[in-house]
């Protein structure tokens, strides 16, 4: 979508009912990647600067094959404020209860128990605490989820009819008209990223704002992040973001890294409870 903004006012209006008919209305200029002041009118602008371009990027004048891109989670930045879940949701019109990216939050008490639990994928935000359980908790913190874009990507082996590819910048895609919906992928996937359409019968999942990286634009959840929890940019740019976290000081890590399929996501301050 150029530029993010909304084609119409009467769409502007529909998305402003539905963001404040939840519990996060005071994230709605984070969730608005564009066009804000034309939105609220004389309303002051977030604080928090929220960067649209990929620094060094400058969209279709560029070869794809040249980057290697890389999305890092800092689960000490993320307060679970459900900015990202929102911002996806809009950006692909997911359907009710599915997602293609969630956050999840773990709470630990004082025995070591650990508590996991993401009501409607954390698109709402956790401001209330749980109420069913009967104990004191130690430690709460959030963990995004989201497509790993695996380097060996289990799901590109078993769709029989290749509609689950690597494309040549490396982007797990999914070609919906040429996809069956048998679910394999959904099945491989190591990391339960994947959901077959109410709708279309199709497999669905994140895919990184492939459309917007190609123009040059951040992933919409990072660019909607308030605390910099995610961070995306290309390693072969060794003065990127990404490649300068990866390469400097401080312990980085995969999910699930036995199962072999080297993901490109990785996670700083990932903790031993997440599974």
């Amino acid at each position: 979508m150029d530029g993010e903004k909304f084609k119409t006012d009467k769409e502007r209006r529909a998305f402003i009912k539905n963001v404040l008919s939840g519990s996060i209305a005071g994230s709605l200029l984070l969730v608005i990647p564009m066009g804000a002041d034309l939105v609220l009118g004389d309303s002051p602008k977030p604080e928090i600067d929220l960067p649209e371009q990929i620094p060094g990027i400058r969209g279709s004048e560029w070869d794809m094959k040249a980057h290697q891109f890389a999305f890092i989670v800092d689960i000490t930045r993320c307060i679970g404020c459900g900015s990202c879940c929102v911002a996806d949701k809009r950006e692909y019109k997911v359907p009710d209860g599915f997602y293609r990216t969630w956050v999840e939050r773990y709470l630990k008490d004082y025995e070591g128990n650990v508590y996991v639990d993401s009501p409607n994928g954390g698109v709402d935000g956790y401001q209330n605490p749980r109420d069913d359980l009967d104990v004191k908790i130690r430690d709460t913190f959030f963990v995004p989820k989201l497509c790993n874009m695996c380097e060996y990507p289990s799901c590109v082996q078993v769709c029989p009819v290749g509609a689950t590819f690597r494309s040549p910048d490396g982007f797990i895609l999914v070609d919906s008209e040429r996809c069956v919906g048998c679910a394999y992928c959904i099945q491989a996937c190591p990391y339960s990223v994947r959901f077959l359409h109410p709708e279309t019968r199709t497999a669905e999942k994140c895919t990184w704002c492939y459309h917007r990286v190609r123009k040059g634009l951040l992933p919409a959840c990072v660019h909607v992040c308030p605390t910099h929890a995610r961070k995306f940019g290309d390693l072969n740019d060794k003065e990127s973001e990404v490649a300068q976290i990866l390469n400097g000081p401080g312990v980085l890590t995969v999910l699930k890294k036995d199962m072999g399929n080297h993901p490109s996501l990785y996670y700083k301050g990932l903790r031993r409870e997440v599974v």
